[in-house]
């Protein structure tokens, strides 16, 4: 996946401005962002602080990871599963 060009921190510094009252529009204009892209990290984003986000990274992460073990251990199930399934 695309690495954004703003970080979590910035992100929520956007929806601040938002939420102080700029115009979406202007808002959008001003930092080079869409319209879809500004409501898409307000879903994600939305009444989040930097703790939060930076929370919200490790644990994105953590569960990255765990995917990934459990990814591994579905194939080397799969495998054994393969090699019992023969008869000698």
């Amino acid at each position: 996946m695309r690495k954004s060009r703003f970080s979590e921190e910035q992100i929520i510094a956007i929806l601040k401005e938002s939420e102080a009252g700029v115009e979406t529009g202007e808002l959008c204009r001003r930092h080079g962002i869409t319209r879809t892209c500004f409501y898409r990290w307000k879903s994600k984003f939305g009444g989040m602080d930097g703790s939060d986000a930076k929370r919200l990274r490790t644990l994105e992460e953590e569960n990255r990871q765990l995917k990934h073990i459990v990814a591994e251990q579905a194939v080397d199930i799969r495998a054994l599963k393969a090699v019992l399934a023969k008869k000698w």
